[in-house]
């Protein structure tokens, strides 16, 4: 269904393979919950989407672990912006801004962090309709 959906859409999409159970065990492991259903149903399908610049569309399960667990833990960035816990970073605009999904509310609704005043902001209202906006060009940061 992701794979059809995403490239029916305009631009470049690189399809990874899927992402294993165990891998994906392993992300809801390490971030403490479990991934969206929305999120995991297209990492099963394929493990991150890539697009025409090699930027992050949608991260594997390992990068979605990694980057949020560097982001939750490290002590300099807890200084300087609000809590990440809240947010599940799940792909990057390619200037330093990240996209999240609500970590652990059932709310399909994908934001935008600003890396440089630490604003989030709504920017669609599921991810279906953030990769459909952002292959279109209807996301501006």
């Amino acid at each position: 269904m992701w794979t059809e959906a995403v490239t029916a859409l305009p631009g470049t999409a690189l399809f990874r393979p899927p992402a294993s159970e165990k891998s994906l065990a392993h992300c809801a492991t390490v971030l403490g919950h479990p991934l969206p259903a929305d999120l995991a149903a297209l990492l099963r399908e394929s493990d991150g989407i890539e697009g025409e610049y090699g930027d992050g569309l949608i991260w594997s399960a390992e990068r979605i672990a990694s980057e949020n667990r560097t982001l939750r833990a490290d002590v300099e960035l807890a200084a300087l912006y609000m809590p990440f816990d809240p947010l599940l970073f799940f792909a990057d605009a390619g200037n330093g801004d990240l996209f999240a999904l609500v970590a652990r509310i059932d709310r399909p609704d994908v934001f935008v962090w600003n890396h440089e005043d630490d604003s989030r902001t709504w920017v669609a209202p599921s991810l279906a309709a953030y990769l459909e906006w952002w292959l279109k060009g209807q996301i501006e940061l």
